[in-house]
């Protein structure tokens, strides 16, 4: 699999991640549950969800402590695989 292109820094990191997908009445619910299982215990007062002006597409914004380039291939593996998501930045 190929490694997501990340900026020059030092880990752990604080590292916002915004998640975008279909609107879907379990798009947070399975996004965080994602996001749990690659970075436990990431702060929720972080999250930031944004519908699209139509309403078809949502966005969530978050910030998780990354502790190494392996977990968030990881993370992002599991995003875009998962179904709902169709961009992470």
């Amino acid at each position: 699999m190929k490694s997501i292109d990340l900026p020059d820094f030092e880990f752990p990191a604080h590292y916002p991640l915004k998640i975008m997908g279909r609107a879907a009445p379990d798009f947070t619910d399975r996004i965080v549950e994602i996001v749990e299982t690659h970075a436990p215990g990431f702060d929720r007062t972080t999250i930031r969800l944004r519908d699209s002006s139509k309403g078809t597409f949502v966005s969530l914004n978050l910030v998780i402590i990354a502790s190494d380039r392996e977990m968030l291939d990881a993370l992002y593996a599991e995003l875009m695989g998962s179904g709902l998501v169709n961009m992470v930045l």
